[in-house]
């Protein structure tokens, strides 16, 4: 298949990333294998890209805001079907045995392992994840207005909750990037 993947970080005006035939990955047990339809550009796999963020093995293929389609599925997976349109982002795998993912704060948790960074992502025709780190994306929503929910919206959404915002209240927001971008939108539509 063909792919982006990190060859020499550095900046961006030195063409870090190389295109790369590399083999289709093979899902694992409980994982899919999702044809990407799009892919989202994260500042992060900007910073992987560059060097900012030590790639955490050779070659890593970044992107972090994938949607794509369930191709196949590996032993052990029950959530998808076939031809499900699925979303993989940025916490690609956790523990599930630590105090924070016990918690439900996942995205603390020691031992995670991230999509475009420990793990292929979606600068490629295909990409494997862990079926309970897929998102299921509603028919409504198009792949391109899907792919920066999966970075941005997250955590625009899970800031959202921490704060424990509810309808109608007055909120200010420090600084302004994609999550911020996302966050407005839906504190004013609420």
């Amino acid at each position: 298949m063909k792919a982006m993947t990190v060859n020499i970080p550095g900046a961006i005006e030195e063409h870090p990333l190389a295109l790369a035939d590399v083999p289709v990955p093979e899902p694992g047990d409980k994982e899919i294998l999702v044809r990407v339809r799009t892919c989202g550009v994260c500042r992060t796999d900007l910073h992987v890209a560059e060097g900012d963020l030590r790639p955490h093995r050779e070659h890593v293929i970044p992107g972090h805001e994938v949607v794509g389609v369930v191709e196949r599925a590996g032993p052990g997976c029950a959530r998808y079907a076939i031809g499900d349109r699925v979303g993989i982002a940025w916490l690609r795998e956790t523990c599930g045995r630590c105090v924070y993912c016990l918690r439900g704060r996942e995205n603390l948790c020691p031992n995670a392992k991230f999509t475009g960074y420990d793990h292929d992502g979606g600068y490629a025709e295909y990409a494997a994840v862990r079926e309970d780190f897929a998102y299921p994306i509603p028919a409504p929503l198009g792949d391109e207005e899907a792919a920066p929910l999966l970075c941005a919206g997250i955590i625009g959404f899970r800031a959202i909750k921490r704060a424990a915002i509810e309808r109608g209240m007055t909120v200010g927001l420090y600084g302004f990037g994609g999550s911020a971008h996302i966050t407005i939108q839906v504190l004013k539509y609420w």
